[in-house]
């Protein structure tokens, strides 16, 4: 057999130096972020959403062009501390920053999927519309709309089924009311019809005669096109972002104690 080699002194160079970047120094990543904080519309009661993080300008890189376009999404029961509206998600796009303040503008909104399932039952109909609309103010958004059949007074029957004319009817007043509403108003008073689901009340009145509709909401609302951004009219949106900061904490200064008298 062959004889064991022996490995030549000082070929190896590896072996005596350790692990290969041992000396780099690893850097906090969260060192080199700033926070900034999200300002919702004033359309509702609360206006500090929240806070998001961005990379801290440097060179060529502007912070502020990584912040505006976000998207970021708020229960409407945190918005305006009403906890039965706790079903609701707003979506909400950065637009423009302001010091350490973005200004967002209203984007989209969204039902919990919890809130749909405990909707959906059996023995009824359930009614789907959606319609593309245009605000006054050059948006253009699509509605989705649903409702559901309930029984008649007195009605003894168990099943609430509509029939398929009945269907087309409702959906055709959906269609109607959801249009009519949404292209009379700009972007800001349209979110002030959805918090209270006033369209869906009006839906549910108006198709009383043909069959009787219960739990019918305005489910879904999508931005499908935005004007061209104007910073005057998220002012409006907004109003005054200074007076929206909160305040700061009172300090706590404690209670007068009363020195004991010396005998």
């Amino acid at each position: 057999f062959l004889p064991k080699k022996k490995m030549a002194v000082g070929k190896n160079k590896r072996l005596s130096k350790g692990k290969k970047g041992k000396g780099k120094k690893t850097v906090d990543p969260f060192s080199k972020k700033d926070w900034y904080d999200i300002k919702a519309p004033s359309v509702f009661q609360v206006r500090n959403v929240g806070k998001t993080l961005v990379t801290r300008s440097s060179g060529m890189r502007v912070a502020t062009d990584f912040l505006k376009g976000r998207i970021v999404e708020a229960n409407l029961a945190d918005l305006n501390k009403d906890e039965d509206q706790n079903y609701r998600k707003i979506r909400l796009q950065l637009l423009d920053v302001s010091g350490k303040h973005c200004l967002s503008n209203f984007y989209g909104m969204d039902m919990t999927t919890d809130k749909i399932r405990s909707l959906v039952k059996k023995w009824q109909t359930t009614i789907e519309c959606c319609v593309d609309v245009n605000t006054t103010d050059g948006y253009k958004l699509r509605l989705f709309c649903i409702a559901f059949t309930k029984r008649r007074q007195n009605q003894l029957k168990k099943t609430t089924y509509a029939q398929t004319a009945q269907i087309k009817q409702i959906r055709k007043k959906m269609t109607d009311i959801m249009t009519k509403e949404a292209s009379t108003v700009d972007l800001k008073d349209l979110v002030k019809k959805f918090i209270p689901n006033s369209i869906g009340t009006q839906i549910e009145q108006a198709c009383q005669s043909i069959y009787p509709l219960k739990d019918v909401f305005i489910r879904k609302v999508k931005t499908l096109k935005a004007p061209k951004f104007d910073i005057t009219k998220l002012m409006e949106v907004h109003g005054n972002v200074t007076d929206t900061a909160a305040p700061a904490p009172a300090v706590d200064e404690g209670t007068k104690v009363d020195r004991p008298t010396e005998a």
